[in-house]
């Protein structure tokens, strides 16, 4: 007679998930190395923690990243563009260090996999939603600064936000991207993109998701706090793949 295998929980259920993934390629788009105890809390989200014996999350690694990340770019914003007002300089940070930025850079180190997430977030495609993305990044550069130092960890953000820092721009936040999208399908003689949008969470905490496709296709999805703001990102991401398509 079979017996069913008791579940893991706690510190052992943690070191089962992490080993479960080679984190190796992680710590090579990051160019550093990072000791395994401040890696397993970086990547451990509060879904997983909670459902785990209430373990440590990665919320105060959090923290210490988005004042490590913040200080980095808007000193090489200061330094890059010498001739830029504040006002400018100001909109600029906002832009590359938002929650859209910071999930894109996750995105191209491919972070989503290796965030250990609840079963709950791992149901509603956790490992792609924008905010658990751009947090574990913070979580990420936090965790470099406590083993490392500053020096150290501004150098890993510079080098993963170059792009965005040498293409910032001062209207980039409150670019149209609906707009931006249909001018370039009207240039390719393409249909319209159509957008549909579904929201999940209590009244006072709505999150949106909305899909835009062309010609049945899913070419972008976007998360946010409202109807408008999730169109936008997945407007952008349509705008984003279609400038790939053509390169």
């Amino acid at each position: 007679m079979s017996r069913k295998k008791n579940r893991l929980t706690g510190v052992d259920a943690l070191n089962e998930a992490f080993d479960a993934v080679d984190h190796q390629p992680l710590l090579d788009h990051l160019g550093v190395d990072i000791q395994r105890d401040l890696l397993v809390l970086a990547l451990t989200h509060r879904s997983f923690a909670n459902e785990n014996g209430m373990l440590p999350n990665n919320e105060r690694l959090e923290f210490l990243g988005d004042a490590v990340l913040g200080l980095s770019v808007a000193n090489k914003l200061y330094e890059q563009y010498p001739s830029s007002p504040e006002s400018d300089v100001s909109k600029m940070r906002a832009s590359i260090v938002s929650r859209y930025g910071l999930a894109d850079i996750a995105r191209e180190i491919d972070l989503g996999n290796h965030i250990l997430l609840g079963k709950g977030e791992l149901l509603t495609e956790g490992r792609s939603k924008d905010s658990i993305l751009a947090d574990t990044t913070e979580a990420l550069f936090g965790a470099i600064f406590r083993q490392h130092g500053f020096e150290t960890a501004r150098d890993v953000i510079l080098r993963l936000f170059a792009y965005k820092i040498d293409n910032a721009s001062a209207r980039g936040i409150h670019q149209d991207w609906k707009t931006t999208l249909q001018e370039e399908l009207a240039q390719r003689k393409r249909p319209m993109a159509e957008y549909s949008a579904t929201s999940v969470g209590p009244d006072h905490d709505l999150v949106f998701t909305a899909i835009v496709t062309l010609e049945g296709e899913e070419m972008g999805r976007g998360e946010g706090p409202n109807k408008k703001l999730a169109e936008q990102e997945a407007a952008r991401q349509a705008f984003r793949k279609l400038r790939e398509s053509r390169a």
